[in-house]
């Protein structure tokens, strides 16, 4: 629905409706949409301007090496900053990163333009989070931000390779320029969204309680560990198929329509939220996805490539909400939420930097086996929080103590 009810110039959406939702997501999303197309990024720069796979993988680690530091500034900034304007200047800045990088050819340099451009689009991703930690329902806007995610994503993987032959690597940085503009377009129609002031996790006076620094490290790691696995398996996700003599096309197609198909999983968690709390999901969630990675040793066949793509797509759609939700919990002015930003962006940049060392001649398998590690750590860390949470929560919504809106 839509808020006229205001002196604003623009009129605004409900801050907690499905529509808020969706746009939340578009700004959360704008600042790293290249992660949702970086197996084609890879692929085209390796095919479009000959770049070397180690030095595409280095391009696209910059990438996210300068979102962290950007989330990480974020962190201290959100409290001091209006977010809306912040969101404007930081969309404005990416568009011309943007258009700047559709003309370099050398490794070094785009590399280089790649971490400022990064480094822009994680303090946006940033303001983002803190936004959607405001809300009623983090997990379900969280989730809505990986429907956003993975629908347009898959739209991007299953077209974007086979448009780098005909139009060049162009082409990879135009889709970008347009997601940010369509952006920039939604954010005056964007409510307030001012910090809360209280969460299940505040002391009586309000603030945070020291006592929980440990499970909110462990879960900060835990997101780390998860979008390590992931994105450094995800990175080369086009270069594996290819080893086992898949073409580009049939490749191309199946992550996209996997992509799609992996919507379900973010769809789940904004349907279902935290009713089932939060340890049984992740652990369900954790498992599954190590099957689906163990399923890429067989990608000779195109239906267990297509299966592993497919499982742990909707497990890296339904578990991540769970785990940026779970840290968000710990304080209602988003910093944490800001905080775990720039965790899963470290991860999400070492994921791809470790594969660059290690894939060598091929050695996918080796990539795999670091990728089932790091999920299993991600379980390790993500338990001990997860269980603590469902606990508080619980006794906060408890009827003798009230529901604090």
């Amino acid at each position: 629905m839509i808020d006229t009810g205001n002196k604003a110039r623009f009129p605004v959406v409900a801050p907690n409706g499905h529509l808020a939702s969706v746009l939340l997501a578009f700004l959360t999303t704008a600042g790293l949409f290249y992660v949702n197309i970086m197996p084609a990024l890879v692929s085209g720069l390796v095919e479009g301007l000959g770049f070397s796979k180690q030095a595409a993988g280095h391009v696209a680690s910059a990438n996210v090496y300068g979102a962290a530091l950007g989330a990480f500034v974020a962190v201290f900034a959100i409290k001091h900053l209006s977010w809306r304007p912040t969101a404007i200047a930081a969309l404005l800045i990416l568009i011309a990163l943007d258009v700047f990088s559709s003309t370099i050819t050398d490794p070094t340099l785009l590399t280089v333009m790649r971490f400022i451009h990064g480094s822009t689009g994680g303090f946006l991703v940033g303001v983002g989070f803190s936004v959607i930690a405001r809300t009623h329902a983090p997990d379900r806007s969280f989730g809505m931000l990986l429907i956003v995610q993975y629908g347009l994503g898959g739209l991007g993987l299953m077209f974007l390779p086979k448009l780098v032959p005909l139009y060049g690597t162009q082409v990879l940085f135009f889709a970008l320029i347009a997601f940010s503009f369509v952006t920039l377009l939604m954010v005056p129609f964007m409510g307030t969204y001012a910090p809360k002031e209280k969460t299940a996790l505040s002391n009586e006076s309000g603030g945070e309680d020291k006592v929980y620094l440990k499970p909110l490290v462990m879960a900060l790691f835990a997101v780390f560990f998860f979008q390590a696995a992931n994105m450094g398996l995800a990175a080369y996700v086009i270069e594996l198929g290819k080893s086992f003599g898949l073409k580009t096309g049939s490749i191309s197609t199946t992550l996209g329509l996997a992509n799609w198909i992996a919507v379900i999983g973010a769809v789940l968690v904004y349907g279902v939220g935290t009713n089932f709390g939060r340890l049984l999901p992740l652990m369900g969630g954790l498992v599954l996805t190590v099957i689906g990675m163990i399923l890429f040793r067989f990608s000779g066949e195109v239906g267990v490539f297509f299966a592993a793509n497919i499982i742990t797509g909707i497990t890296w759609a339904f578990l991540i909400p769970y785990l940026l939700g779970m840290c968000s919990a710990f304080d209602g002015h988003g910093r944490m939420a800001a905080l775990s930003g720039f965790f899963s962006k470290m991860g999400l940049a070492s994921g791809p930097f470790i594969a660059a060392q290690v894939v060598g001649d091929d050695n996918y398998n080796l990539i795999i086996n670091l990728a089932v590690s790091g999920v299993i750590l991600c379980t390790l860390a993500a338990f001990m929080p997860a269980r603590l949470l469902d606990q508080k929560e619980a006794a906060y919504k408890a009827p003798d103590q009230g529901v604090l809106e």
